[in-house]
């Protein structure tokens, strides 16, 4: 335990040093603005909304700035959209099945997380993901929460799960039921890159 600890500790201050993550190769400024327009609101009401403030949402918008998913999320929120809307644009066949190279994405700088989304949009009651994340890294660097539940099994590492103020170690095969009101957090504290399947209803990614 004491090895895992060390090994947890030491993860915790390498992610304290990347608090800005980005997304990777993807100008979500204009989508923004976009959005943000169509809904008649100024960047300081966005900015009010979100929790963000006018200076972060103006250089967002404008792409000279990352932005992390924790923000991302505030301002789909704001907005009235879901993340995923903000996913690299597929087309699936049907409205059924996605075709493995068809996966809609969300990639990290620096954290090389990676979203993928396997359902063919956010239309249903339930959400499908998979989440792929490098060793000493995470899904993000601050907790999120949101209405619903989630479920998810680890399919190869070892992910840590900061749940409030708790903490579970999960590995191979484990899997786990959330209560996605309570902030929550994955980190791969393995050796390995950690692949993990998520259901979330209803969806909110």
């Amino acid at each position: 335990m004491g090895f895992i600890k060390n090994r947890i500790i030491k993860i915790e201050i390498k992610l304290a040093e990347k608090r800005v993550l980005e997304l990777r190769e993807m100008k979500l400024g204009s989508k923004i603005r976009d959005l943000r327009k169509k809904r008649n609101m100024t960047i300081k009401e966005l900015a009010e909304q979100s929790g963000l403030s006018t200076g972060m949402i103006s250089q967002i918008e404008r792409d000279k700035i990352g932005i992390s998913v924790t923000s991302l999320w505030k301002i789909s929120q704001a907005l009235g959209v879901f993340i995923g809307d903000f996913f690299d644009k597929k087309i699936c066949e049907n409205n059924l099945i996605v075709k493995k190279n068809q996966r809609k994405r969300i990639e990290l700088v620096n954290s090389n997380a990676v979203y993928e989304l396997l359902t063919p949009d956010l239309s249903g009651k339930i959400e499908f993901l998979r989440l792929v994340i490098e060793p000493g890294e995470s899904n993000d660097n601050e907790k999120i929460s949101h209405d619903g539940e989630e479920c998810g099994i680890v399919l190869q590492g070892k992910l840590l799960v900061k749940l409030g103020e708790k903490e579970y170690i999960l590995e191979e095969g484990d899997s786990i039921r959330i209560d996605s009101t309570i902030p929550h957090r994955y980190i791969n504290i393995g050796d390995i890159t950690s692949i993990s399947i998520w259901a979330i209803t209803p969806p909110k990614f």
